[in-house]
């Protein structure tokens, strides 16, 4: 028996010479038993609800922020936040924008600009019910979010959201 034949042949291709006999060929190591070969996307995963509704509401409420702060369209996160929520933020949003443009106050043309959310805590209240505060902070003060996130249709949504 021969090296060639002790190690096989794939395809025509001498395993131990390679192509046209220049050398060795690199073998992939074989996947672990249980892995999904190349190309093949792998099932959905279960999460964990408290970290999906803790990552929406951070994104939610970051976005919220940008809204006030007049660089994102507030219809972005009508996905999000039912109606009277999305309703009460574009009202206090075309608040601010028109008391910077009344007084010209440079102070207020600074509020809610390069807002951070720095703690997002939750309390589960109810099955398919959140509540959760967070923290952000921006370029003149740190302030406070509340939100009441509800699963309806197997979406979350915030039906309730306070900016302090």
């Amino acid at each position: 028996m021969t090296a060639a034949t002790s190690v096989g042949t794939v395809q025509g291709i001498d395993a131990t010479r390679g192509i046209g006999g220049r050398g060795m060929v690199q073998r992939r190591p074989a996947p672990a038993p249980g892995a999904q070969p190349p190309g093949v996307k792998p099932a959905l995963q279960p999460v964990n609800e408290a970290a999906e509704v803790r990552a929406i509401t951070r994104g939610t409420i970051q976005a919220a922020m940008e809204v006030l702060a007049g660089i994102r369209p507030v219809h972005q996160l009508a996905r999000r936040l039912d109606p009277r929520c999305l309703a009460s933020l574009q009202h206090r949003a075309a608040l601010i924008r028109r008391e910077i443009t009344r007084t010209g106050n440079p102070a207020l043309a600074r509020l809610h600009r390069n807002s951070t959310v720095r703690s997002v805590r939750l309390c589960e209240v109810a099955d398919g019910i959140y509540e959760a505060s967070a923290v952000v902070v921006d370029d003149v003060r740190a302030r406070a979010v509340a939100v009441r996130l509800e699963r309806t249709k197997q979406v979350w949504r915030i039906v309730e959201l306070v900016i302090g």
